[in-house]
Parts: C-alpha cells; structure tokens; sequence
C-alpha cells in the first residue's frame, strides 16, 4: 500500500465515506416520514416530479427520494433497506458497479436508484440474466412502485407488439439483455415510425452485471433470415470425421513437439481449434471424392471447392469439440445450446458458420437452414447508448479494469451488512478423477452424518449427472438442479439449507434465489397465505408453527457449521469459483468451502497439469494423497488470470471490429429513423435527385470546359436510355450559341424536375410521398444487409495482411470505410432510378406496390447470440453469417456452365461473378 493510500484511503474507501455521509443525511429524515400517512406518502411522488419539471436535479432529490422509497417498502414489503444497501443504490445512481456479495439484497437495494430515475419520467430498463428473473423480480418490486406511483412493465420474448410498446411505456421496465438487444435492432428494420417498441435509451441497471457485460459479451446478437440451403451436404460430410483419427502430440518448427499418436487432424484445447495435419489433408480428399463431392484429382483448396473446407472443418469441430449434454442437449428433435456460463439451456439460440448445422448432421436431427445476417450488434455497443449505465453484482472486482475499459464504468465494492464468517479452505489436487470423487464423497458423507447441508458446485451436465449416480449409489438422497431442472429451480434452492440437504448444482450465476440455513420458509408461507379453505387464526397458528420449526432447523444448521460448498473443478475464470463460494455464509452466517481438482480437469491440464504432476513426482506421493498448499493454489489462480486475459483479448478485438460497423450502423439507422419520423421527404427527394443528375451531366461536360471537350450526343443517349429523360441537348446547342457548361447540368435538373412533378400530380402528393419513403428504406435496407456480408468476408480474411506488414485493423477500418461509401452511392443511386423511371398506371397500382414494398421480404428470421468463434483467432473474431446471392429469385442451377462475364441465369441482370458467382 502506498504512503499516500495510507493517508487518504483507497479511492473505494473515499467514496464510501461519500456515501456514508449521504446514508446519515437519509437517516434523520426517517422519523418525519414514518410519521405520514400512506396518502400523504404516496404524494410525494408528484411533488417530487414537479420539482424536477422546475429544474431541480435527481442529484439534489436523492436523499429525500431514498428516504421515501425506504419508508414505502417497510410498508409494502415488510423490508427495511440496510445502510450499506443505500451506499449500493447510491453507486448504482452515479453510473457506477455495486459490487454487494450474496444475500445482501441486491434486489432490493436496486429500488432506491430506480425509484429515484424513474420520477424523470424518461424510463428505466432493468436487465436480469433470464426471463424468470425479469418476471419474479417485477413482480415483487412492482407491488412498491405501484404504491409510490409508478408503473412496472416486463419485456419477455414471447409478447406480441401491443404488450411490448406498454411494457417500454411504463416507467419501469424488466426484461432480459438478448431482449433488449433484438428490440434495438428490429427497432431499426420496421417500415413504420408507430411500429417501433423502444423510446429513447436513457437510464439501466444491469444485473449479474458481470455475467452479461463480460461473459455474454463474446459474441454478438445477430437476427438473420434463410439463405442457401446446403442440408444433404451436412449429412454426407458428417461421415467423413469418423474416418480420420485424432493425433496425439503434434510436430513444431523448433523441434520439440513430438507425435505420439499419429493421426489426421490435430486439436488444440487452449484455442478451441482443430487442423488437418498434412496426411489428413489427403486422407480427406480422397474420401470426398469416394462420395462423388469433390471430382476426381480436384484440390480442397480450389476456389470452387472452397465451401467443401468450410463445410469439413464445421463437422471436425462438432465431432472434436462439442459434445452432448456439456455444450448442448437434444430436446425435442432440436439442438439446444446449453449456456456454458449459467448452465441454462438457451432455446431458439443457434450456433453461426455452419457449426449449428454439423451439431444437428452429428445427432441426426433435422437440420435447419443457414442464416444470412440481416443485423446486428454487440452488447457492448448496445449497452454504451444508454444515458447512464450501471451494474450489480456479488463479482466484480477481478474484472475492474475490463469494466472501465470497455464501459467506462467504475466499480465501488460495497462491505457487507455483516462481516463474513466462511472458512474457505486451500484446494485438493489428486492424481486421477476416481481419487478426488471419491474425496469428495467422503466429505459429504461426512456432512450428512452430521446434518450439515451441502452444496455441490459441477461445470457442467455431465458431471452434475455423473456426481448424482455416484451419490445415488453411496445411497445419499439429493437434489440435481441443472438445464433440465429448470423449472423446479426455485423450489430446490429454497430448500438447500435445510438439515442433511445435498443440492448438486451447475453454474451459480443469477440464481436469483438465497439458500436460507435451515431452509426457505418465505415460500412456505406464501402458499399458506393464499389458501382459501384456512381461517385467518388456522393461518396464523400454522405460520407459527413453521418458524419455530425453522428456528430450531436453522439453530441445528449453524451448529453443525453453516452451508459448505464443494467444488468439483475450477471455473476457467475466478469469478465463477467466487459466485459459487458467495452462496455460503450470507448476512453473517457461518459456511465453509473447498475445491477439489484431479490432474485430468480441463483447465488444469491445459494451463498448469505438467507443473503439478512433476510436483508430485518429485514429493514420491503416495496414490490417493493430495497436494494442499498455498503455492499449488496460487499457480491455479495464474492459470485462470491467463484465460482471463486471453477472453478479454477476444472481447477487446471484436468490439474493436465492431466499432467501425457501429459508426456505419448509426448512421444508417439515423438515416432510417430520420425517414420514418420526416412527414414530407421532398426536400430529401430533390436534393438526392439534383445531386445525382448533376453527377450525371458532369461525366460528359467537365466542369469549367470548352465547348469542344462536351460529348453531348452521349449524354442524350444516356439520358434516354437509363432515366427516361428525352432532352434535345444537340439541337439546344445549336439555337443557343453562348450555352454554358453550368446552363447545361441546369436545364437537366429542371427537366428531371418537371419529369418528376407530373407524376406526382397524376397520383398526388400524399400518395407519392409514401412511395419515395418505401422506396428509400427498402433500399437502404437490402444494400446494408448486402454490406453487413460484405463486411464479414472482408473480415474473415483480413487478418492474412499481417503477411504483407501491415496492421489488419487499419487495414479493415481503411477498406470498411470505403465500402461503406459504395454503398451510400448505390443508395442514391438506386432510389433516384426508380423515382425518376417509375410509370404511373394508376392509384390503385401505386397503392398496391406502396403495400407490397412496405413487407420486409425476409423469411424464417433467427434470433442469434451465438457461440464466440472460438476457432478463430481474436484477429478473426466476427459475426459470420454465410450469405446468400441476390435476393431477387432463387438461382436455379439450369445444368449447362455460366461464364463468369455472362448474365446470371437468376434473372437480376447482373453479370454472374458479381451475383451468384460471388461467393465461388
């Protein structure tokens, strides 16, 4: 600690002195409101907002608004907010993380900071973790709000229209990020101002503020429609990795690797990847061409064959990489991913690059459609629009710097309302896996003989299955709660801390419910209290009977040690480990935990197995004795700090990518909004049109030249043929001698300009009006999503620059930005065309074809938030989506070969290499 430290505290410790004088300041308004009717209470509200409307700050109301939401929810709730939760609520309403381990009432310390930003009248967005967080909490905490005046709305994924625009009109709205997120960006894709569900972005409060800001911030949420459909290539494929075998240990360039097992493809756990090694290579060319997919003497790597690699390499991952009832199950003839960091099961959610496709091939399923990226974001963009950003959670400290870095946000760790009393001993490490379950058993078989109730934390369903055949045989009764349990979630966790209690659960991360010792009697009495056949003194005798029950349950518990928590591997990130411990020892209680690992655990035999097996080589261990010390620990944590280092490299460098798509996105969905809010666009109209005829005339008569450089036969022939435009500019310049270059792009512009006024008097203002705004957001979108693609595979290669010296980020900004360019002028381009060539027939046909544009012409839409591209390096991290060609009609294959120059047989007029031979 530095001199200076010493003398003022840590900035933590300054800013909780901040707080505390405010808490005190709170304090003494207590007795004058406890003194109020609920009537004269509830009136504060109003009085509160018209001070606001007269120009008083949120920041000068805080202390009386607090005070008031506390007296509320000792009324409402029968809960009065701890000191150190108006320290918490105080963070959140200055931007900041609340770091407040479990139990300490995040939920309700959250209602003092949204009270008092909800009275701006501009919204408040809470974010939870999953839909039954969103629901349970706004349920909850609605009942104050709903005292205080306020009104509560949830956003869940299953609501239709009406529902969402309500629940974002309320002054309070609970949902979950993916909701949020894909509100934002179908936000960005209606045709009509009054089908939009969001207002503006204004204040939230982020809970599990880690596992949404940093975990799910590996990858982007994406919503895509169908593109190709390459389904009998996924079953064929699928057969070939059962034909190459795994090789153990690989070759190196300095001559160290040694290959113990040779084989045909090599895989690489630290990175996620798998690679053809050179025998393979051919192995696999040979078996393409047995089935008749790549003709007889033809290189995997010809341009022709190029999907045939991308396709091989999907079914390697899935069958080297991705298996059952660890990172997905199968439920209902679908694959569902299973959430690597909740452990809950993510429906509707599919993997990108084909990888989703090789899951389903491999488990013969039916296989979906691939996705074309229709749009797309990152939570860490998404989340950097909102006026003001904050967060809650019980671990946030070891990703502080992240935080700051990303989201500007700071982290203030809160204390705890009481200090803590858990024992956290020093992991086990065993030689095999039989050696530490059958530790673990012994432990808690040791807990159960003594009534202690313990908590078993696994990584994932696996091994939450695999634990409970080995406890079912030791004839232990518990609980598993893992994705396939999710209903009973609730119930389970309430009931952990009961006497003899063994729950065996997968990752602890939001779980938005306390294990009380001796067990959860709140959910007891809920049930009681709503019965219809019970008499009120029948009620209350039984409620009574229940908590002197759970008086002596609970004393029992604490004697015999408090919840322990038993951890069946380390987490690859510390956090997780920590989620898991904070479930013991709440609000003073005592608790203990341990960890025990074996050499064979995942993140020890990738990071730190070598070094620990030579350690118990040289002590000359016995079997079955474990290592336990401080240094055994210590080169855990480095291991974890090394891929936590190595996933925000991986975070850092999508967003950087991301970045340049996000100055472009919001300039396009600027534009958008601009066009659905505009009530007359003419203006926009004129100056597009004037601008691209001026452009026009200016390709034949240079600007400040003689007579002799003008081509105006060209031009009237250009004119003619591509804009409909009859101007008779050979003969003008024959009756009109002193005809200036300038003259000339004038009398264009206001020919094109009485072209375009008598259509719009043949169908009227207001009707034309409509078309111009569906012609402009038709185009706009169709040329962004060709953009978003185009991007992807500009990105996908990017990294290859690096060969050249050259840095690929600036490389990928340089190229992005000039494509972004392209397209803007294929815009104009495009909307001037048709504005300026449409024939009007009649009302009724305009009518018709303003309908017909206004439909989005997207099919099968997929909510994605992907699997990161863990194959990837992070130079190639991206939102892949494979994209289909032109979207005018499907391209048929007519059996005879298209030149690369000839016209597209699918009809767009396009030449072949720039339609459907794009991507070959």
């Amino acid at each position: 600690m530095s001199f200076l430290t010493k003398i003022f505290g840590s900035r933590n410790q300054r800013l909780l002195k901040q707080y505390q004088k405010t808490v005190r300041e709170i304090n003494a308004l207590e007795p004058k409101l406890e003194a109020l009717t609920d009537e004269q209470l509830q009136a504060k509200t109003p009085e509160f907002k018209e001070r606001i409307s007269k120009g008083e700050t949120l920041d000068s109301l805080l202390p009386e608004a607090f005070a008031v939401c506390r007296e509320a929810s000792k009324r409402v709730l029968k809960m009065r907010h701890f000191d150190v939760q108006m320290m918490g609520a105080m963070a959140l309403h200055y931007g900041k993380i609340a770091e407040m381990g479990t139990g300490e009432g995040k939920t309700l310390m959250a209602t003092l900071a949204i009270y008092l930003n909800a009275l701006s009248g501009k919204g408040v967005h809470v974010v939870t973790v999953n839909d039954y967080l969103a629901q349970r909490d706004a349920e909850q905490m609605g009942q104050l709000y709903g005292f205080l005046g306020l009104t509560t709305g949830v956003n869940l994924s299953q609501l239709d229209h009406e529902s969402k625009q309500t629940a974002y009109g309320s002054d309070i709205t609970y949902g979950t990020n993916n909701e949020y997120g894909f509100d934002y960006l179908r936000d960005n894709m209606v045709y009509e101002a009054k089908d939009r569900v969001q207002r503006g972005l204004n204040f939230a409060v982020v809970d599990e503020v880690d596992s949404i800001l940093i975990d799910e911030a590996r990858t982007p949420l994406i919503i895509s429609g169908q593109a190709e459909n390459h389904t009998e290539l996924y079953y064929k494929i699928n057969e070939v990795p059962k034909l190459l075998a795994l090789q153990i240990g690989e070759e190196t360039p300095d001559g160290k690797g040694v290959v113990e097992v040779p084989g045909d493809y090599t895989k690489d756990e630290k990175s996620h990847q798998v690679l053809l090694t050179e025998a393979g290579h051919d192995k696999a060319e040979k078996i393409l061409t047995q089935m008749g997919l790549l003709p007889e003497g033809a290189s995997l790597y010809d341009p022709a064959h190029i999907t045939l690699v991308h396709h091989l390499y999907a079914a390697l991952r899935a069958h080297a990489l991705y298996f059952k009832d660890q990172h997905y199950v199968v439920l209902d003839d679908e694959i569902v991913i299973v959430d690597e960091f909740t452990g809950r099961m993510m429906t509707g959610r599919r993997w990108s690059d084909g990888l989703h496709q090789a899951v389903e091939a491999k488990e013969g399923v039916r296989i979906q459609n691939e996705n074309q990226t229709l749009a797309s974001i990152t939570f860490q963009n998404y989340f950097r629009m909102y006026t003001r950003l904050s967060g809650m959670t019980g671990t946030a400290d070891t990703e502080a710097y992240e935080f700051q870095e990303i989201y500007g946000l700071e982290t203030v760790v809160i204390p705890p309302n009481k200090p803590s009393q858990r024992k956290d001993r020093q992991d086990q490490v065993y030689k095999s896996a039989e050696e530490k379950y059958g530790a673990m058993l012994k432990d808690i078989q040791d807990c159960y003989e003594r009534g202690q109730p313990v908590l078993v934390g696994t990584t994932s369903i696996e091994n939450s299955e695999l634990l409970s055949g080995i406890l079912t045989k030791a004839n232990l009764p518990h609980n598993v709660l893992n994705a396939k349990q999710h209903a009973r979630e609730a119930e389970i966790i309430a009931q952990a801390g009961r006497p003899k209690g063994i729950t065996i659960a997968t990752n602890m991360a939001g779980r938005g419910t306390d294990i009380v010792l001796g067990g959860n009697v709140a959910k007891q009495v809920q049930l009681i209290e709503a019965s219809t056949t019970l008499s009120d003194s029948e009620k209350k005798a039984q409620i009574k009977q229940l908590r002197d029950e759970w008086q002596s349950l609970h004393d029992q518990v604490v004697a015999a040690g408090g919840l322990h928590i038993v951890g069946t591997e380390r987490h690859e990130s510390r956090r997780v480990d920590n989620q898991l411990r904070g479930r013991s020892g709440r609000q003073g209680d005592p608790g203990s935990s341990r960890f025990y690992l074996c050499l064979d655990d995942p993140l020890l035999r990738i990071f730190a197995g070598d070094r620990i097996r030579n350690i118990m080589d040289r002590l000359k261990m016995p079997e079955g004795e474990p290592i336990e010390a401080g240094m055994v620990t210590r080169a855990i944590e480095s291991a974890q700090r090394k891929v936590e280092a190595r996933n925000f490299d991986i975070r850092k460098q999508l967003l950087e990518y991301d970045d340049v798509a996000n100055d472009q996105r919001k300039v396009i969905y600027q534009q958008r909004n601009e066009l659905l809010e505009a009530v007359d666009i003419s203006e926009m109209i004129d100056s597009l049109r004037d601008g691209m005829f001026h452009d026009v005339v200016r390709m034949y008569v240079p600007e400040e030249s003689v007579e002799e450089q003008w081509d105006l036969k060209a031009l009237q022939t250009h004119l003619a043929a591509e804009w409909a435009l009859d101007i008779e500019l050979v003969s003008l310049l024959e009756t009109e001698q002193n005809l200036t270059d300038a003259d000339i792009v004038e009398r264009v512009i206001a020919e094109a300009k009485k072209n375009y006024d008598a259509k719009v008097d043949l169908v009227g203002k207001e009707a034309f009006a409509g078309f111009e705004r569906s012609v402009m957001l038709q185009s706009i979108d169709s040329h962004w999503r060709e953009h978003l693609a185009a991007l992807d595979h500009l990105r996908q290669g990017i990294h290859l620059r690096g060969y050249a010296q050259k840095n690929p980020k600036q490389e990928y900004k340089r190229e992005a930005f000039e494509l972004f360019g392209q397209m803007l002028d294929m815009i104009k381009n495009e909307v001037v065309r048709i504005i300026v060539t449409v024939r009007i027939q009649s009302r009724e046909e305009i009518e018709a074809a303003e309908q017909q544009m206004a439909q989005p012409q997207v099919e099968n839409v997929h909510y994605q938030h992907a699997d990161f591209d863990a194959e990837a390096s992070p130079e190639e991290m991206l939102a892949p989506a494979p994209v289909a060609g032109d979207e005018s009609q499907p391209y048929v294959d007519l059996g005879w070969k298209v030149g690369r120059n000839d016209l597209c047989p699918c009809g767009s007029g396009k030449k072949f290499k720039q339609c459907h031979g794009k991507l070959a």
